[in-house]
């Protein structure tokens, strides 16, 4: 894949230097490798885009051998037999969901009483006890307070809410605590760019409060996800190409994949967001269990759930867990940037069998209408 990419900036006649670059003055980039100069590069448009990297928490610091960071975890030495995951956000529940399927014994310790904090609530309890049947240990409300290495393991000080506290011995840790931006040595120092929690602040098109200095992707702030970088640097080029009718990106429909078993994914509002925002609700609900489709994949676990403003009927969010959910979200995505509401979903034609009949399902339930439960 990044052979590929290579492959498309040589087509398009893009200059690639290898080496570190920093902010030399307006309008001015210096390169340098090993210490040496590279290049002095002049732009109207400079766009900084040098991603983020893992959080770490004192005493749990990647050390390549007992403490993974989600790049160890990629391309670890050994198959662990058994795993402690610290964090229950996307990255952690991934690693803990694909180690758990290679038959690693794997506990989940998360400081939030929820796991998969961002997500509806009642999705992610859905989750938390379809990993638990799936024979992953997870604890909530408790944090790692210390770590012993040994000579082939490590244990783990874990501490509850009440204080109480347990050990854990594993093979290997994997600290999974979020990601930072990677804003350090860009020479942002002598500039206008902002800095908040470890991000660059921009505005809808990347552009930051420093004339012709933009960024995007994960160092420009979450969400944190490829297809959220990639559309953001479409927009800032876009916009500073003059074309016509670009839109600032709208973080609220960027859709969330988690790519665990089962499957989790989201788009907009989560139900509790939305009675903070001050909507009066319709919420609907479709279990898997219902869809023809479902039972005959051998997934019958799961639930679509769709939340929309009693008033207008917009949509205001959508969350799913189960079996290629990952895959439907994106239907909802279309809607939400149409402005549809649920008059035109209750009255689109999906295809039977399908998975995607559950997102019919659960705007007919929001609205008293549901067919199949």
């Amino acid at each position: 894949m990044s052979g590929g990419v290579g492959y498309l900036l040589k087509k398009n006649k893009v200059s690639v230097f290898d080496g570190e670059a920093r902010l030399a003055g307006p309008g001015t980039v210096a390169v340098a490798k090993d210490g040496k100069p590279v290049a002095s590069l002049s732009a109207q448009h400079i766009i900084l885009a040098t991603g983020a990297r893992a959080r770490t928490l004192p005493g749990l610091e990647p050390d390549g051998k007992f403490v993974w960071s989600y790049m160890e975890a990629l391309v670890p030495d050994k198959m662990p037999k058994s795993l402690l995951v610290v964090g229950s956000g996307a990255i952690g529940i991934e690693f803990a969901s694909f180690f758990r399927t290679l038959g690693a014994s794997v506990t989940v310790v998360e400081l939030l009483p929820q796991i998969l904090p961002v997500e509806d609530a009642e999705i992610a309890a859905l989750a938390h006890k379809q990993f638990e049947k799936e024979g992953m240990t997870i604890i909530t409300g408790a944090k790692v307070t210390g770590l012993k290495k040994g000579r082939d393991t490590a244990t783990a000080t874990v501490e509850a809410e009440n204080g109480k506290k347990s050990e854990l011995t594993v093979e290997r840790v994997i600290s999974a605590v979020g990601v930072v931006g990677n804003v350090e040595n860009l020479g942002l120092e002598a500039t206008k760019v902002k800095i908040d929690r470890g991000c660059i602040v921009t505005d809808g098109f990347g552009r930051t409060d420093e004339p012709g200095v933009y960024a995007i992707g994960d160092v420009a702030g979450p969400p944190m996800l490829a297809h959220k970088a990639s559309h953001e640097g479409i927009v800032c080029v876009e916009k500073i190409a003059g074309l016509a009718g670009v839109h600032p990106m709208d973080k609220n429909r960027i859709p969330g994949c988690t790519y665990c078993h089962p499957q989790i994914a989201s788009v907009g509002l989560t139900e509790a967001e939305a009675k903070k925002a001050g909507h009066k609700l319709r919420v609907g609900r479709f279990p898997f269990m219902g869809n023809g489709k479902a039972i005959a994949l051998g997934e019958p676990e799961g639930m679509i759930k769709t939340v929309f403003d009693e008033k207008t009927g917009e949509l205001l969010g959508a969350h799913m867990v189960g079996a290629e959910v990952t895959e439907l979200i994106q239907g909802y995505v279309v809607a939400m940037g149409l402005e549809t509401t649920e008059a035109e979903l209750i009255h689109t034609v999906f295809p039977h069998p399908t998975l995607s009949e559950m997102m019919h399902e659960s705007v007919l339930d929001a609205f008293g209408r549901v067919i199949h439960i």
